[in-house]
């Protein structure tokens, strides 16, 4: 007799007010399209008001410290190192919340072992071998000595690391490894088109991919409009290129020429619940 599927576990983090209940939801509708059951989305969240009830709501993991305050990393994924993480065991793969599923998700389930700490690759430092924690896997509890070390000094580890993805890179227990590289694509680094192709060529999206991430300040409701950087304008090309020229701008003119996308239809097409 065949044995039973194993549950693909899921998990995502949400705190404060800058993301909703609709990423949540957008989430949970982007995976079930796009993985075989069965599967569990796990959501841990200060604020289970207008998730769907697919989603498992569970109550932030508590900390016996406070997170540091930094210019520059955001830590609160911490609370994902703790020993135990609701009812979950084993295997759990995390989500950004500001991510678009764009391919099949069976594979982070079967690539590698089990026990395996496995990040997407951090385009931004090749020679540096970085991690990029948007999307990863990892042993429910297997990442505790991070935590436990981090809750003993956290200015002093968050100002040396600077972003919690350096610290797992660098400190997870065994070593970590990384998915193959076309399945996850950094949008701003590896979608978007370099200069001068940015102003007659929407971002790219190649067959390989089954996630897109968008870290910084450039999210997927951005790009589905054309906008750079949040909080952007909303231009056509000829009139972002005389906005520069005129100096209606707040860096050089050739990164100014440079940070410039047009609308992108996948986007608007994947991203949704």
């Amino acid at each position: 007799m065949a044995s039973a599927e194993p549950i693909k576990q899921l998990i995502c983090i949400n705190w404060g007010t800058k993301y909703g209940s609709d990423y949540i939801n957008r989430l949970y509708g982007m995976v079930s399209r796009n993985i075989t059951p069965p599967f569990t989305l796990t959501c841990f969240t200060d604020n289970s008001e207008g998730i769907r009830p697919e989603v498992h709501a569970v109550p932030l993991p508590e900390l016996s410290f406070q997170l540091p305050q930094t210019k520059r990393g955001i830590w609160p994924k911490c609370r994902l190192w703790s020993q135990t993480l609701g009812e979950l065991t084993g295997p759990v793969l995390f989500l950004d919340l500001d991510l678009v599923i764009t391919g099949n998700l069976d594979g982070f389930f079967s690539f590698g072992d089990p026990n395996d700490v496995i990040l997407a690759r951090n385009p931004s430092n090749p020679l540096e071998k970085l991690g990029q924690t948007s999307v990863y896997r990892f042993p429910v509890g297997k990442l505790l000595p991070l935590l436990e070390r981090f809750s003993a000094s956290p200015l002093e580890i968050a100002e040396k690391y600077r972003f919690e993805q350096r610290y797992v890179t660098r400190n997870a227990p065994g070593g970590v490894k990384f998915w193959p590289n076309p399945w996850v694509l950094h949008f701003r680094q590896q979608c978007r088109r370099t200069f001068p192709f940015n102003y007659f060529k929407v971002s790219k999206l190649p067959d390989t991919a089954k996630i897109a991430i968008f870290p910084g300040d450039l999210n997927p409701g951005d790009a589905i409009q054309g906008i750079y950087h949040s909080g952007g304008k909303v231009r056509s090309p000829r009139q972002h290129v005389c906005a520069g020229l005129r100096g209606d701008r707040d860096r050089s003119l050739l990164a100014h020429l440079r940070h410039f996308i047009l609308p992108t239809p996948w986007v608007d097409r994947l991203w949704r619940e």
